[in-house]
C-alpha cells in the first residue's frame, strides 16, 4: 500500500503536518514542556515563534496553560513524552480539559518500549488505558506518518479533547499520502481466514510480517488495523469475530486494560469470543535496543507468529 520504502517516525510526521496545518489554521497554539527538539514541535516554533510556548519542565502547568488557551477559543497542541503527559498530568488532563470538554489535543511522544534504552522510567506501557478512561476522550495511535497527518487533519477540525500516541523510532509505511482517517473505522491490511491479528501503532508491521511468515506454513492470517482506538470500530471486531477461528491483539503496551482490553469489551457484547492478548503481561519494560525488546517480549513478526502457532498447532 506504500508508495515508497521510507522509514519516518510518527513524531517527525506530526510535527510536519503541524507546522502545515498553522499556516491555514491561526487558531492553532502549541506547548510543550522543554522536549521540543524530542517531540518535534520545534518545528512549529521556528515557523510561529508568537504562537508557540515552552512551559519549562512542568507538565501540570502544561495541562493547565493548555485548557486557559482553549477557554479563550484557541485549538491547542501539547506535547512532551508520553509518560509526563499521561501520568505525571494526569489529573488535570481529567480536571481541567476532558471534564469541561476543552479542544485541547494531547499529542504526546516517545511511548511504549520502543523509547529503547531510556528504560522503564520513559517507556510507559499504561498510557491508552489512562487516557481511554477519561470520558470524552478520544484515543488515536498511528501506524505511520501517513496515518498520523491523516489523524491530525481530523482534530484539527473536530472540537474536544484528544489523546494521540506518538513514537521514538521510525516506522515502515503501512499506507500512502491519499490515505483517510475516519474516527471509529479500522482497516483491514490483509485478508485471511484462520486467524486474525487485531494490531495498533509501532507493531502494525511486525503483524503483516508475521503474516506473511505464517502463509509459508499454510496459516493465512488477516490483520486489521486499528488506529482509533476510542471510538473503536466494534462492527469490524464483531465482523473478524464471525468470520475467523483464533483472535489476537498486539500492542506494544500493557495486556491489563489497553488495546487488546478495549476489543475484549467489544467482544463480550457483540461476538463472546476468546481473544489472545499480546503485549507486556503485566510487567514493566527495561533498558535496551528498541528491537531487541519488541523480541524479548514477543511483539516481533518472530514472537507474533510463535505465539499464533502456539495456539493454532500447539507448537512454539
Amino acid at each position: 500500500m506504500s508508495e515508497e520504502i521510507k522509514k519516518v517516525a510518527t513524531r517527525q510526521a506530526y510535527g510536519e503536518r503541524l507546522a502545515e496545518l498553522g499556516e491555514r489554521h491561526p487558531e492553532i497554539v502549541v506547548l510543550d514542556a522543554d522536549l521540543s527538539g524530542s517531540t518535534k514541535t520545534a518545528i512549529f516554533a521556528k515557523k510561529f515563534p508568537k504562537r508557540f510556548f515552552n512551559v519549562g519542565v512542568a507538565e501540570q502547568d502544561l495541562m493547565g496553560t493548555a485548557a486557559g488557551l482553549a477557554h479563550s477559543g484557541h485549538t491547542v497542541f501539547a506535547s512532551t513524552f508520553t509518560m509526563f503527559a499521561t501520568g505525571r498530568a494526569w489529573e488535570i488532563v481529567r480536571q481541567s480539559i476532558c471534564y469541561p470538554h476543552l479542544n485541547v489535543k494531547i499529542c504526546s511522544s516517545h511511548a511504549g518500549i520502543t523509547v529503547g534504552e531510556d528504560g522503564a522510567s520513559h517507556q510507559v506501557i499504561e498510557d491508552i488505558a489512562l487516557m481511554r478512561v477519561i470520558p470524552g476522550m478520544k484515543v488515536f495511535v498511528p501506524a505511520d506518518e501517513h496515518e498520523t497527518r491523516a489523524m491530525m487533519d481530523f482534530m484539527v477540525q473536530d472540537r474536544g479533547p484528544t489523546f494521540m500516541r506518538l513514537g521514538r523510532a521510525n516506522v515502515d509505511p503501512i499506507f500512502d499520502s491519499s490515505f483517510k482517517f475516519e474516527p471509529g473505522k479500522g482497516h483491514v491490511l490483509r485478508e485471511g481466514r484462520e486467524v486474525c491479528l487485531f494490531t495498533t501503532g509501532y507493531v502494525t508491521k511486525a503483524c503483516l510480517d508475521a503474516a506473511e511468515q505464517l502463509s509459508e506454513q499454510g496459516i493465512e492470517a488477516s490483520v486489521v488495523s486499528l488506529g482509533s482506538i476510542k471510538p473503536i470500530d466494534s462492527d469490524l471486531i464483531a465482523r473478524m469475530a464471525k468470520t475467523h477461528d483464533h483472535l489476537f491483539s498486539v500492542e506494544e503496551h500493557t495486556t491489563v486494560a489497553g488495546f487488546g482490553s478495549a476489543i475484549a469489551e467489544v467482544l463480550t457484547s457483540k461476538e463472546p469470543k476468546i481473544l489472545h492478548r499480546l503485549g507486556l503481561q503485566d510487567e514493566f519494560g527495561q533498558s535496551g535496543p528498541a528491537n531487541e525488546l519488541l523480541a524479548h517480549y514477543g511483539l516481533d513478526a518472530e514472537g507474533i507468529k510463535k505465539s499464533v502457532l502456539k495456539v493454532t498447532k500447539g507448537t512454539a
